[in-house]
């Protein structure tokens, strides 16, 4: 077991077999900073730009092959950002490329298996609604700032969490 700094410590929640409620169980690695993960989500915006330019390419190019009809997959664009999370980090390194750059990783405390593409393309999902408003994106920071654990509220709504990398 990894010892946790000061302020990281944390629960996981685990559905108890008789009566369904959930019991805290620790949880076994250290949590990320908000600091490093605010980082990597800059980094990931620069894959991101690159990722989508790549898409644009090739959906220009298979447009020009099919002449015309393969442009109708611009409309995917607007998800690359989505797609970039849901790939990468429901992939065996359970993080996006700046997460790795920053040493975090994506995991389901609950049960310890790795996030799959569906949970994380959602995360994403709640994560890009959650800043689109001003609102909704204080609340998720909020949240992240009071709780011990540091989890943001996206990352509560599923039962996930960002920690340091081994």
């Amino acid at each position: 077991m990894i010892n946790t700094p000061p302020g990281y410590e944390s629960t996981a929640y685990v559905p108890h077999a008789a009566s369904g409620f959930r019991s805290p169980m620790p949880l076994p690695v250290v949590r990320a900073s908000l600091g490093a993960r605010f980082v990597a989500y800059l980094l990931d915006i620069l894959f991101i730009f690159g990722f989508t330019a790549l898409l644009t390419l090739a959906i220009t190019l298979i447009g020009l092959v099919t002449f015309g009809l393969g442009w109708t997959l611009f409309a995917i664009l607007p998800a690359s950002g989505i797609l970039y999370s849901a790939v990468t980090v429901g992939g065996a390194a359970q993080s996006t490329w700046g997460m790795r750059m920053m040493g975090l990783r994506v995991v389901a405390p609950s049960s310890g298996v790795r996030v799959d593409v569906i949970t994380a393309g959602v995360h994403a999902l709640l994560f890009y609604v959650a800043i689109s408003t001003f609102l909704l994106w204080a609340i998720d920071i909020l949240l992240g700032l009071v709780r011990s654990d540091r989890r943001l509220g996206h990352d509560l709504l599923l039962g996930l969490a960002v920690v340091r990398a081994e």
